[in-house]
């Protein structure tokens, strides 16, 4: 039996991620969007909060313990103040927290140094794929082994910051399994394509990338010889897509609540009607129970358990919930809820991105 009481620790980890989310997320996030560039004060405020460095150990640079379901605290608050930015300053994850979950020591000593400086580090991770019924467990980028190094082959799409990362974890299918390889920037055979225009989480650079025979070094999979557990790498990325979807559903409805309270219409606030009423009561039923289903699969991968089906359902049913409660908001707004003049069409926006991006996030 687990707490649902965060420690100590953990509750001043979330009040340091809201006050960040509310002074530096939310007042910069329609400018951020418009322009499709990230806020550097995302960065150089939020690296303050430290929370990567955090999570590694002391001889690899940091000065923690990593902690999935402290990420996931820290992730549903920031993710409250804009989804854009929260991937912005999450980033580093995408090859730090493999490389310690999953890397040989001469990988950990190698690359998670660089991701515990005073300086914000971009990372970038490559798992998604352009084509109808993409599968995490069946990809179509190989990876073979010629004169004692990897090459690897295929085309990868929604890979975060491919321009501007000095590594990339690549996603490909080595004989039969999903596995891992960094892959160093420039490395030869490695193009990045334009970057791409997505409906929501504009202010996120995602590009696409093709790899022709792309070369790297025997010690360039994650894992050495043994490989990755791609599974639990899989399972951590799912947590943090989950817990950010429920910040993102926690946004929308406490602005449609906010708007429902104040909004007056015949002589009383539309939240008095029955309708509106009951559907604020219905998502943030759904909010809770998205966010007992994050906790859950993070104790398990905190507790070396299994959590590849927990992990799962929290992503599905949060993604869903996010997505709800974004849209309820928009509606409850009527015609405002469409404009720019209000952020709940940008909370939409960007919700209706957890259905189609995986991978983009890591615990």
């Amino acid at each position: 039996m687990y707490s649902f009481e965060p420690t100590d620790e953990q509750k001043m980890v979330m009040s340091a991620a809201k006050k960040l989310a509310a002074k530096e997320f939310r007042n910069r996030m329609r400018d951020a969007d418009e322009a499709c560039e990230p806020a550097a004060e995302w960065t150089q405020e939020g690296w303050e909060l430290a929370l990567l460095p955090a999570s590694i150990p002391e001889e690899y640079g940091g000065f923690g313990e990593h902690s999935a379901i402290t990420w996931a605290l820290a992730a549903e608050e920031l993710a409250w103040g804009d989804l854009s930015a929260t991937l912005v300053l999450a980033a580093p994850n995408l090859i730090a927290i493999p490389t310690y979950l999953c890397g040989t020591e001469e990988q950990k000593k190698e690359i998670l140094p660089l991701f515990c400086g005073d300086r914000f580090a971009c990372g970038s991770a490559a798992l998604m794929e352009p084509h109808f019924g993409f599968d995490p467990n069946s990809l179509k980028t190989t990876a073979v082994v010629k004169d004692g190094n990897y090459i690897l082959s295929g085309i990868k799409c929604n890979v975060p910051f491919a321009q501007e990362s000095d590594w990339m974890l690549v996603y490909a299918s080595f004989e039969g399994q999903s596995q891992a390889f960094l892959v160093p920037k420039g490395a030869p055979g490695l193009t990045v394509k334009d970057r791409e225009s997505n409906m929501g989480m504009k202010a996120f650079p995602m590009y696409s990338i093709e790899l022709n025979e792309c070369c790297i070094p025997a010690s360039g999979r994650l894992g050495g010889s043994a490989g990755c557990n791609f599974q639990l790498l899989l399972g951590s990325s799912r947590v943090a897509l989950a817990s950010m979807a429920v910040g993102v559903a926690r946004a929308a409805h406490e602005f449609a609540v906010d708007y429902a309270k104040n909004r007056k219409a015949f002589g009383e606030a539309i939240a008095q009607r029955q309708s509106i009423a009951f559907t604020l009561a219905e998502v943030i039923t759904d909010i809770d129970a998205a966010r007992l289903l994050v906790w859950e699969a993070a104790w398990r991968l905190d507790n070396h358990q299994d959590a590849a089906k927990e992990a799962y359902l929290a992503m599905n049913f949060a993604g869903d919930v996010a997505l709800q409660a974004c849209d309820r908001a928009v509606q409850i707004l009527g015609g405002y809820g469409y404009t720019r003049d209000f952020p709940v069409e940008l909370f939409l926006r960007n919700a209706r991105g957890f259905g189609v991006m995986e991978g983009i996030a890591i615990v």
